[in-house]
């Protein structure tokens, strides 16, 4: 085949990456090449991100990159960004193809027949209704499993909804059958992704707690990680069976947003900040070496001193390790863009600053929590000034001198100091 080298790049979240994966491996099994996408290729594909305006720019950018490399590609632009805001992008030199979440999966037939595209592309994108399951294939080391996609809970800042439709995901059977052909690679770990997973199963009558039981019996996979889960839906019984089950990784990702309840409210989230405190400490109670990111957005309409204040004193008072800080970017067609206390950017700015200085602060009280302690590392291929990297359980990330002889392999450790980039050296426990 000539003209054949395609180059994928992709922005946002885990799930993203899934589904980029999945929409390689169709090309790949048409005879197309892989490249990077610093290289020269002929079609270029840019994964985008709506999430905040930085997000939507950084896929302009890879778009006028794509069109410097090679003039003579075809680029295309598929994901949230693609189904909110096509006009915008149409506005850009050099795009050939525009597709939203509903129609990405068809990029393969749409690249080789542009005339097709065309001919059935020049109305606006449809929103996604059916779920598409797929995996990153791209690290043997790691893969982000997409078990659910969509989310019914339209967050007045948040325009993923309206991006991905309403939740949805596939059976508990159908999943594992996805999960078993990761389980038959050489992939030692997988990452259980989508917009709001703990909400997989309502519609089919099942629900997310009976698939981690599922796949916790699964064989072939040495390590399960859980991104994101909302407090209200992080059960009980999901914490103990992460901490009976010495397959799921002691690493949570709640998002809490805000720590005031005014602000919870104004959000719309389902929460107010005491369950996520009790989720926090259930935890803690249960796995005290467990490892603990939130999500926190500053800078949202209508956020005082005060509230930013109590925001600070909530985290600072409990044993999280480390935060995702979001300042707020107005979304259009969100209610929260509509509100009139819209937070000036120098506020926003300095807020963020300083929540990420709390972040960082929290991340070497919780790496030093566990100097000395041993650990189980999965290193990875990489290699970067002579050493390879790799993360234990509860997500430290550790390096060692690099040996071939220990990449995909899970490795018992001491771990030892971290280094001036925050990377714990270690030592075998032998």
């Amino acid at each position: 085949m000539k003209n054949n080298k395609i180059a994928f790049q992709t922005f946002g979240c885990k799930l993203n990456f899934a589904e980029t994966s999945a929409i390689a491996g169709k090309f790949t099994a048409s005879g197309y090449e892989i490249v990077n996408f610093s290289e020269e290729a002929d079609y270029y594909v840019i994964h985008s991100c709506t999430v905040t305006s930085h997000a939507e720019k950084k896929t302009r950018a890879a778009i006028r990159q794509a069109a410097r490399r090679n003039p003579e590609a075809s680029v295309a632009v598929i994901g949230c960004y693609a189904q909110l805001r096509p006009e915008e992008i149409h506005k850009i030199n050099g795009v050939d193809i525009i597709l939203g979440n509903s129609d990405k999966y068809r990029l393969p037939e749409y690249i080789t027949d542009l005339r097709k595209y065309k001919e059935e592309k020049n109305q606006a994108p449809s929103m996604p209704t059916d779920f598409e399951p797929g995996f990153s294939i791209g690290d043997r080391t790691r893969s982000f499993f997409k078990v659910q996609d969509g989310c019914d809970y339209f967050c007045t800042y948040c325009a993923i909804p309206f991006a991905r439709g309403r939740s949805r995901s596939a059976t508990i059977a159908s999943t594992l059958q996805v999960a078993q052909q990761i389980a038959s690679s050489e992939v030692k770990e997988i990452v259980l992704t989508g917009v709001n997973i703990g909400d997989f199963g309502r519609r089919n009558g099942e629900n997310f707690t009976e698939l981690l039981k599922a796949l916790g019996q699964l064989e072939g996979i040495e390590r399960i990680r859980i991104s994101s889960v909302e407090p209200e839906l992080l059960k009980d019984e999901i914490i103990t069976l992460v901490a009976q089950n010495r397959r799921f990784m002691p690493h949570f990702h709640i998002p809490l947003q805000s720590g005031t309840d005014r602000i919870l409210e104004l959000m719309k989230r389902k929460y107010k900040r005491e369950v996520f405190a009790d989720r926090v400490n259930t935890i803690i109670m249960m796995m005290p070496d467990a490892c603990i990111a939130a999500d926190v957005i500053t800078g949202f309409p209508g956020e005082t001193d005060e509230d930013f204040r109590q925001t600070v004193d909530f985290i600072e008072s409990l044993p999280v390790s480390y935060l995702h800080v979001f300042t707020y970017s107005k979304r259009p067609g969100t209610k929260a863009a509509l509100l009139a206390e819209q937070v000036p950017d120098a506020i926003k700015q300095e807020r963020s600053r300083l929540l990420h200085q709390l972040s960082e602060r929290k991340k070497e009280l919780f790496y030093n929590e566990n100097r000395g302690s041993h650990q189980l590392v999965l290193w990875e291929s990489s290699m970067h000034k002579g050493f390879m990297n790799g993360f234990t359980g509860n997500y430290i990330h550790c390096k060692k001198p690099f040996d071939k002889n220990s990449v995909n392999q899970i490795e018992s450790v001491i771990l030892l100091e971290p280094d001036k980039d925050g990377m714990y050296m270690v030592k075998p426990n032998h």
